[in-house]
């Protein structure tokens, strides 16, 4: 009997190994006022990263929800 031959296009089993995104820290300040610059000036690459995930502290993203949640003053 013949040997079947067959190609080879990678490892039969699931590649398992996964590197975790870096993570970079930045002062709140300066990410406010680039944020802010950015969307003055229309940029694109905001949309374009509006659906990313961002993680801050606890208590910052407490702050944050009850700000979303005021009504502005008349």
């Amino acid at each position: 009997m013949r040997p079947r031959l067959r190609l080879f296009v990678g490892s039969d089993e699931p590649e398992t190994l996964a590197f975790p995104e870096p993570e970079v820290s930045m002062k709140l300040g300066e990410l406010t006022r680039i944020l802010a610059d950015a969307i003055i000036w229309d940029r694109t690459w905001v949309s374009d990263f509006a659906d990313e995930d961002v993680k801050v502290s606890a208590d910052l993203h407490e702050i944050l929800s009850l700000y979303s949640q005021m009504r502005p003053s008349a």
